[in-house]
């Protein structure tokens, strides 16, 4: 029997809409087809435990939980505060015992324990990142931008896009709270936006939005510290771009070998294919998506077709993806959707 998928698709809530959105996935044509919609106030971005039971989303009032259901459908289980201003990306550790949310507002990482019906419970860490950034108006301040554990499960790695740097803390998982253990420092106004690890969690990306550019660093522990060594840098925009174009999104292929990003501006998504040993990208192709503000993009699970969330455009693009050729091929209409942010394929069964 062929494997089944929904995706679950965050945006902003306006007026009467409804902000997380559930579609069936049709594998073999590349397409998506509404299934559900939930109600929830700006769900700006969404995860999905390691277990793959429950999905937890950003919202005006916190973060909320759902048990995803054997169809895919979403049941709400809480909503929790986070004692701050509405979150920008959040993510579990490895065992599904916390739930850790980026402030790009506040600045500040906010660390909330997971039940074992997987509700969300009380704060156990809240730290604020402080210091002064290069660009006024952009980044004269901290703003956490992604927040994500090792594959170890041992640090969480943080993102300040406002601060230039990526800050790592070492877990306590008896307690939940964080503790400095070290920085991995970007090039100046780079803002550093999301990070993402290899499968077997030696390689690290970060994506720069002003850059536009991924680093890559091999990642180890020795003697109970973490080191960063970076290995690449590599640009996700063509060298004809389109001025005041920035760096969105970084995502994995489900089988760990291709990278994705997108860049507004250019209004274009970039491929890498990841070499299997050392972990460095070679570029596959940069190429328009048919839309304005690519504020999310990934590849459906098989690598054959791609989706581009288009924020200003109000719109979901599709492609069909030939990477030994290097094209995008548009696949069909553009569904329309009011301000998508992100989206994610979960596999039924």
């Amino acid at each position: 029997m062929a494997e089944k998928y929904v995706a679950y698709v965050s945006t902003y809530t306006m007026g009467t809409h409804h902000g997380i959105a559930i579609y069936d996935v049709d594998l073999e044509n590349g397409r998506f087809s509404l299934k559900d919609r939930v109600e929830i106030s700006n769900s700006s971005y969404l995860t999905i435990s390691h277990n793959r039971k429950w999905l937890y989303s950003i919202t005006d009032f916190g973060v909320e939980s759902y048990e995803i259901q054997p169809d895919g459908s979403l049941k709400t289980i809480n909503v929790a505060g986070i004692n701050g201003m509405r979150g920008h990306h959040l993510s579990t550790d490895y065992k599904d015992r916390f739930l850790f949310v980026a402030g790009w507002h506040d600045g500040k990482i906010t660390v909330l324990r997971l039940q074992e019906d997987g509700s969300v419970g009380k704060i156990t860490d809240e730290v604020f990142h402080r210091g002064l950034g290069s660009i006024a108006e952009r980044n004269f301040r901290p703003h956490v931008s992604c927040v994500k554990m090792t594959r170890d499960n041992r640090y969480l790695c943080a993102a300040d896009l406002g601060l230039d740097h990526t800050k790592v803390y070492r877990l306590d998982h008896r307690t939940g709270k964080l503790n400095l253990a070290d920085v991995i420092r970007s090039e100046v106004e780079s803002a550093p936006s999301r990070i993402k690890f290899s499968k077997d969690g030696r390689i690290l990306y970060i994506v720069h939005e002003l850059k536009r550019i991924i680093d890559v660093y091999t990642y180890r522990e020795e003697n109970n510290n973490p080191f960063f060594e970076k290995i690449q840098t590599i640009s996700t925009v063509n060298d004809y771009h389109a001025s005041g174009t920035a760096a969105c999104t970084l995502n994995l292929s489900d089988d760990f070998a291709y990278l994705i990003s997108s860049n507004a501006g250019d209004n274009s998504v970039v491929i890498f294919r990841i070499a299997e040993k050392t972990g460095l990208l070679e570029k596959v192709l940069c190429l328009p998506i048919s839309g304005e503000y690519p504020k999310d993009a990934a590849l459906f699970p098989d690598n054959r077709h791609l989706v581009s969330l288009n924020h200003e455009s109000n719109t979901m693009t599709f492609f069909t993806v030939d990477m030994k050729r290097g094209l995008l091929v548009m696949n069909g209409k553009e569904i329309r959707v009011e301000q998508p942010n992100c989206v994610i394929f979960h596999r039924l069964g």
